[in-house]
């Protein structure tokens, strides 16, 4: 027993002193209190949209919404495994004292969520860079089927994507400096969330700025010639939601990237209690990111502002699109007499040229 004790005396010595060396958080308690806030908003927040662009895509019939729908379902993913999880469980409750199997596959799913949530919003730019640049083709290639397709595509790679994190360092607590895997994961992560998406991201949104530049100099020109370019209006406004979509995720996003690399290539995360600071500041924001769309939604659309009315009234408001249809499938249904009455009254209406007036008259006589 003696022995025991004194064989692993260093080792909880070691563990002293490196929890003394660790950077303590400045904040204190205010990220506990700032995720609990933002978990309490964002979740239901993200519920109300997932319902109303539910409703959205049972009425419409549009890609556009499918897209959105399956953003939303990744924002609550991350909220779920990230923020409630991972920041407040195991940090604000359990104080990281679980399994370390479990704390990494806690790990592996956050990334999978995050990744989720960030590149459902790529086939979205897709989507409506071929709908303003391409629109022959944007109505053969874009229905709600293919969409589903196309999101279950990308969650199955964003899943996959969080496996090689299930060895993801914890910068909270690793004393040493980041070695080959831990670079080789930082660099993959940075890529992955935020360098490869915000390139797509600035190279279909530069080709949809300029398009809609063109549009409106072709549409200047048509005004002074007295004719008028048929340009829906609602166009306008889903490019906006998409620029604000991809704008914030860009700017919230960015400080997060930022830091991971300072903590890489000068000083870690454990050692400085300014770069502790810098992450913590850096994550509060990333995570605002899953909260932020519902206003957006609401400022841009008025579709889904209608929507959100009608479910918190709880209004029943008509989900699917054919139920108009019957009174057009009156007409349809007439029998033939009624038809040819109408094809009556129309030859009655219209005017008969002088030639068909004289052939008709020897009839009539």
């Amino acid at each position: 027993m003696i022995d025991w004790h004194n064989g692993t005396t260093p080792g909880q010595r070691e563990d002293e002193r490196s929890a003394q060396e660790r950077s303590e958080c400045v904040l204190a308690y205010i990220p506990v209190v700032y995720y609990s806030a933002l978990l309490c908003v964002g979740v239901p927040v993200n519920i109300l949209t997932l319902v109303a662009l539910y409703r959205l895509v049972v009425r419409t019939q549009k890609a556009l919404y499918v897209y959105l729908l399956a953003l939303t379902g990744s924002d609550i993913l991350s909220q779920l495994f990230i923020i409630f999880v991972g920041f407040l469980l195991e940090t604000a409750v359990f104080h990281r004292d679980v399994p370390v199997m479990l704390l990494r596959s806690v790990s592996m799913m956050e990334f999978s969520a995050n990744h989720a949530s960030i590149w459902a919003t790529v086939p979205l730019t897709v989507d409506r860079y071929v709908a303003l640049c391409h629109p022959l083709l944007h109505r053969q290639i874009s229905y709600p089927a293919r969409a589903r397709r196309i999101i279950a595509v990308v969650l199955t790679l964003a899943l996959a994507s969080g496996v090689p994190f299930f060895w993801w360092s914890d910068m909270w607590r690793v004393s040493h400096a980041p070695n080959n895997l831990d670079t080789a994961l930082i660099w993959t992560h940075v890529t992955i969330i935020y360098f490869l998406p915000c390139c797509i991201f600035l190279v279909l949104n530069s080709l949809i700025i300029l398009r809609l530049r063109k549009r409106q100099r072709q549409q200047m020109c048509q005004d002074e010639s007295g004719q008028q370019l048929a340009v829906p209006s609602r166009l306008g406004k889903t490019t906006a939601m998409l620029l604000a979509v991809t704008s914030v995720f860009a700017v919230l996003w960015a400080p997060r990237t930022g830091v991971v690399l300072y903590h890489l290539y000068v000083t870690s995360v454990h050692n400085d209690w300014r770069v502790h600071l810098a992450y913590d500041l850096a994550n509060m924001l990333a995570m605002l990111n899953t909260a932020v769309n519902f206003f957006l939604y609401c400022f841009v659309s008025k579709p889904f502002r209608a929507a959100v009315r009608d479910v918190l009234l709880f209004r029943g408001a008509p989900l699917h699109p054919r139920r108009p249809l019957r009174h057009q499938r009156t007409p349809a249904n007439a029998s033939t007499s009624s038809i040819s009455s109408t094809k009556r009254s129309q030859r009655e209406v219209t005017p008969l040229s002088p030639k068909r007036a004289d052939n008709k008259n020897p009839v009539i006589i």
